[in-house]
């Protein structure tokens, strides 16, 4: 069966990308268990997360194999994959890709022999300071004969697993220790050698990471609703800055770096499923707070409230139940097309935003309506969804955001646009109002978010909405999604070596 070629066309509009999520990562000890199933369903319960590529990495104590290709978990693993995926540790990633294309070469987990046997890496993040990073691996590597030999894959990941395998007298954990007080940005990691799983995160724990336990063994994933869909126990967040290696031998931990929270706060709004817990607070409850909020500071006489499927469920059921508006779903979502490799034709593609989603006509003709989204980023898919509303004969569109305004890029693992396409880096509210075609704009205030989360915001990254990046960030030549693909200062590109 031909794979694809991780061309996905999941956004409502092909031509409005949305904020795409960073990657997911599972990690399991687990002797006597199906460890390989049991990353699967941890994968598949992270989907949402990255639909480019998948992978799993299984070790029966003497040697890793690892299995990855294109496309969703459930396109690249099947029963007789996993049943040959034998052993008792084992990580697996589902990829969205924020440094490095979309192309097999970059899929993960990332592989590594070492001079004591081999690593496997899977990271959820984006770092900063690839650049020193390659030149530090240069350095490690300068008379190896195996240097000679160019690494085709082009991330920041492959960065990371060739240094912690250029430490040719330590072990896999000591390397790691070694390296990651270098390491700077977004970095949730799951790796493992041939008999241990180890984790870590970035000092400002800016992606998630949870901690689970099974009744043999650990799981180590990006969100709680992973942990839940294999049956283990939620036991606590991985702390930033810390780092924990699990082994027939238990649990421990260990720290690289003082902890300095600075929390994605897209989590809440975008990224995580409703149903995961983040600093102990159930993001379902987060959002429809966030709701209630707007309609607080955003109220509007209307005659329905409906949400715009499903990352504006949560946000519409809390202004509906605050402002006293019925809730209602006039608009149904098609979850399958789109999540494909077939990329639709011109024809089609011209329908855009209809390609997922339909009105109910009888729900919303004649009506007042309220309409609850997550974000805007170009608006292109809001200025498509008030038309049509009104072509079913919404009598009014008033649109509500449960995030402020998109202004700024972000370089900590979520691919936004850049800031010369974001709509509200150059337009008032009204102006974008004007610009989508609806009766009546607001979007949440940052400081009723923050609120909302239940989160100190010093513990907080807001960068994407007030620009303050809490991680220093390197010259614009020295960052980017391509950065180890295009030549550097007019010099060579920095390939990673192996």
């Amino acid at each position: 069966m031909p794979r694809g070629d991780g061309l996905l066309t999941h956004e409502l509009d092909p031509a409005d990308a949305g904020p795409q999520d960073a990657c997911g990562v599972f990690g399991v000890w687990a002797p006597g268990e199906e460890v390989a199933k049991l990353t699967y369903f941890g994968l598949y319960a992270l989907q949402h997360r990255g639909q480019e590529s998948a992978g799993i990495a299984v070790s029966n104590g003497r040697q890793i194999l690892v299995y990855k290709d294109m496309g969703l978990v459930s396109q690249v693993f099947d029963e007789a994959t996993l049943e040959s995926l034998q052993g008792e540790v084992a990580i697996g990633h589902a990829r969205y890709s924020t440094t490095g294309a979309s192309v097999w070469q970059n899929a993960q987990p990332t592989f590594r022999p070492t001079a004591q046997g081999s690593v496997a890496l899977g990271h959820n993040g984006n770092l900063t300071n690839t650049h020193e990073l390659v030149q530090l691996l240069r350095e490690r590597t300068a008379g190896d004969p195996k240097s000679a030999q160019a690494e085709t894959a082009t991330t920041d990941t492959s960065v990371m697993a060739s240094l912690f395998a250029s430490y040719r007298d330590r072990s896999v954990e000591d390397a790691a220790l070694e390296v990651l007080p270098k390491v700077r940005g977004a970095f949730s990691l799951v790796f493992m050698d041939e008999t241990t799983l180890y984790g870590a995160r970035d000092p400002q724990g800016i992606r998630p990471l949870v901690l689970g336990r099974l009744e043999r063994g650990w799981v180590i994933a990006s969100e709680t609703a992973a942990l839940d869909i294999v049956g283990a126990s939620y036991i606590r967040e991985i702390e930033p800055g810390e780092f924990v290696a699990i082994d027939q031998d238990g649990l421990r931990s260990s720290r690289f770096a003082e902890a300095a929270p600075k929390g994605c706060i897209f989590e809440y709004v975008y990224l995580a499923r409703p149903d995961t817990t983040i600093s102990e607070q159930r993001v379902f409850s987060v959002r429809e707070r966030i709701g209630r909020k707007l309609a607080r500071t955003a109220p509007v006489e209307a005659d329905l409230v409906i949400p715009v499927p499903e990352s504006g469920t949560p946000a519409a059921i809390g202004y509906a139940e605050e402002s006293g508006i019925p809730f209602g779903h006039g608009l149904v979502k098609n979850s399958y097309v789109g999540r494909t490799f077939i990329q639709p034709s011109q024809t089609i593609r011209q329908l855009g935003i209809r390609l997922k989603l339909n009105p109910l006509r009888d729900v919303i003709a004649g009506k007042r309506l309220v309409v609850v989204d997550d974000s805007i980023v170009r608006g292109n898919t809001q200025r498509a969804l008030v038309r049509m509303l009104r072509e079913f004969g919404a009598a009014e569109v008033h649109v509500r955001i449960s995030s402020p305004p998109v202004k700024w890029p972000c370089f900590y693992g979520i691919d936004f646009a850049s800031r010369a396409e974001l709509i509200a880096t150059g337009l008032s509210v009204d102006e974008i109002r004007r610009s989508i075609g609806a009766d009546s704009l607001s979007y949440v205030e940052l400081d009723d978010l923050i609120e909302a989360t239940n989160v100190p915001g010093d513990n907080l990254c807001r960068a994407c909405f007030d620009g303050v990046y809490p991680i220093e960030l390197p010259d614009d030549d020295l960052i980017g999604k391509h950065l180890l693909e295009l030549p550097a200062n007019g010099t060579e590109p920095l390939k990673v070596i192996q």
